[in-house]
């Protein structure tokens, strides 16, 4: 090899030998606007950068903020407890219970086919309604609210990620479907839908919390930010409702209307001392803490929402105004002829002649000619101030929903056949509530009083307005007993060892314009007659048994209703039971009119 080439490849075979400097490569010269616009290049970066930052962190810094925190701050919701319902001695209507509720973040639920099938098996919903819920796009989804423990406890062992639990409150009623109407009921989101649970409806909600905190992927609660604004309560609503009357003439008219094969029924009791609601029932009802497959039949406040002709329980009030007005006094005879009066081209009649009868036996007889007669001896004005006075025609002053006014024409529009129609209460309506509310004349020596569902707290006699004199009241008070016993058209209303007066009524219905076959039947009455401590009203509607005269239907549940309330208020009896039994087997029942 020559000197030459042993040189060359000493330069090949060793890398210190290189000089970088005289590279053909590296001596070459860059352009100038290469390296201009790999600076160009670097500073548009640094000014997007920086761009990007002022856009974020100084133009819509609180919309990123709320962002970020949206994934990882939730304000959690502090529910507050509903208040209670309690009837006038305690006992609880209506209360929250604290049961768990079941939910979801769809994109967190991993499991498979057997486990999804698990789970809308425990939760009870389909397979095609669970996979509803579950859509991805949801953040939030609740999968079961208001649950029972033993749905909480079975999703709980399946133990699927993303499936959460919370505690919510739902409402329970002790009653169940004696006090239903009354109390009402909530909905999902525990607002009051009917009854008292609707008209009280801001005083029980209360005022929800809240509390921000700091939740993991796996939606544990990691730490509290901020303050906790803690939830206020609901206030409790305490009724004049007794709840132990309420069962007992919810489960007499619910006997009345299987008994008598009828349509419906309804009670109302009144205090008239302090005009308390004692109680105030109906069926068909509901259970308002299981509410599947409910209808509008069970619903119905018929007490407060059925409006009726009242037939003869109009016929105390003509004779209270006959004598208030000095046209007759209660021994005023009244000639009632054959049981039939020829009157404006229609024929007024009663179930029997009574002949010259006084102002008390047209009351007791329930004369539909001798109210008639009464009432055509007054103007129109003065017989509809009177029904105005005592409530008629009016929706009734008290914190319930539904409440309507019946039908109370002027009376310049009234006919004379119209007017002597009403005395014995056709061309009228009222509810069952309204004629309760009006009895109280009677039994308060005159004065209508105000009513009340709550729990009063005086115990002294509420004010009324008065409508009669005291005395025109408790003569018509003892026309009222004379009906209501031996001879009269409600023996059956007697309550044994206590002083009763009432008045039965009995009504062809009305449909369209046209009246039907089918009746309803009631009986309104106060005791006792000696002093008055509660008004009783109850209706049967359509009574199909064969038997549909208000003393006869109605007159029963009065009797069986008002004794065991006057036992419960601690009211003395008044009258020796013996004597009061040889009364009523010495005379027989008269039939009662229309």
């Amino acid at each position: 090899m020559s000197k030459g080439h042993k040189s060359g490849a000493r330069a090949l075979g060793s890398g210190r030998g290189v000089s970088y400097s005289t590279s053909p490569l590296l001596a070459s010269k860059t352009p100038p606007w290469r390296s201009r616009f790999l600076v160009a290049l670097v500073g548009l970066a640094f000014a997007g950068l920086l761009g990007r930052a002022i856009y974020v962190q100084v133009l819509h810094t609180e919309f990123f903020q709320k962002q970020g925190e949206a994934r990882y701050a939730h304000t959690l919701e502090l529910p507050a407890s509903r208040g209670r319902i309690n009837d006038r001695t305690g006992q609880v209507l209506a209360a929250s219970v604290a049961v768990p509720s079941i939910w979801a973040i769809p994109k967190e639920v991993d499991a498979d086919a057997d486990k999804r099938r698990e789970l809308a098996r425990a939760l009870g919903l389909s397979n095609k309604e669970l996979e509803a819920k579950l859509n991805p796009e949801a953040r939030f989804v609740w999968l079961k609210r208001l649950a029972d423990d033993e749905t909480a406890a079975k999703v709980k062992a399946i133990g699927l990620k993303g499936i959460f639990q919370d505690r919510e409150y739902r409402r329970k009623y002790p009653e169940g479907e004696a006090a239903a109407h009354v109390v009402g009921f909530t909905n999902v989101e525990d607002r009051g839908q009917e009854g008292i649970e609707l008209a009280f409806q801001k005083e029980l909600q209360g005022r929800d919390g809240s509390r921000s905190v700091v939740r993991d992927r796996l939606g544990r609660v990691v730490e509290d930010i901020g303050d906790i604004v803690p939830a206020a309560n609901g206030h409790d609503i305490d009724l004049a409702v007794d709840s132990k009357v309420q069962f007992f003439a919810y489960q007499r008219i619910r006997d009345a209307v299987a008994e008598n094969k009828a349509k419906a029924g309804s009670v109302v009791v009144l205090d008239v001392q302090s005009g308390e609601v004692l109680a105030l029932a109906n069926f068909p009802s509901y259970d308002p803490g299981n509410r599947q497959n409910l209808s509008g039949e069970q619903l119905r406040n018929r007490a407060l929402t059925d409006v009726f002709e009242p037939g003869s329980t109009m016929k105390p009030f003509i004779a209270g105004l006959s004598m208030e007005t000095g046209r007759s006094t209660a021994d005023t005879l009244v000639d009632t002829g054959n049981g039939r009066y020829a009157f404006q081209g229609a024929v007024i009649s009663d179930t029997r002649a009574h002949g010259v009868i006084p102002v008390r036996e047209v009351i007791k007889f329930s004369s539909n000619i001798g109210a008639a007669k009464l009432a055509m001896q007054m103007p129109a004005r003065e017989m509809h101030e009177m029904f105005t006075a005592i409530g008629l025609g009016q929706r009734p002053q008290i914190s319930f929903p539904g409440a309507i006014s019946g039908k109370l024409r002027p009376y310049k529009t009234w006919r004379p056949i119209e007017q002597a129609t009403m005395s014995y209460g056709y061309g009228l309506s009222a509810s069952l509530f309204q004629l309760a509310r009006a009895y109280t004349v009677f039994a308060r020596d005159g004065e209508i009083i105000p009513v009340s569902m709550l729990r009063q707290p005086h115990d002294h006699p509420v004010p009324g307005i008065r409508v009669f004199k005291p005395e025109v009241a408790r003569q018509v008070r003892q026309m009222l007993q004379e009906a209501a016993g031996p001879g009269g058209t409600a023996p059956l209303a007697q309550v044994p060892g206590y002083s009763v007066g009432g008045k039965s009524g009995t009504a062809h219905k009305q449909e369209g314009r046209s009246y039907t076959n089918k009746y309803r039947s009631w009986f309104v009455g106060v005791a006792p007659i000696s002093k008055p401590r509660i008004v009783v009203a109850v209706m049967v509607d359509e009574p199909t048994a064969g038997v549909y005269y208000g003393g006869k239907v109605a007159g029963p549940v009065f009797s069986q209703v008002t004794a065991q309330t006057l036992r419960l208020l601690g009211v003395p009896p008044d009258l020796d039971v013996k004597s009061q039994i040889v009364a009523n087997q010495k005379a027989a029942p008269v039939e009662e009119s229309f």
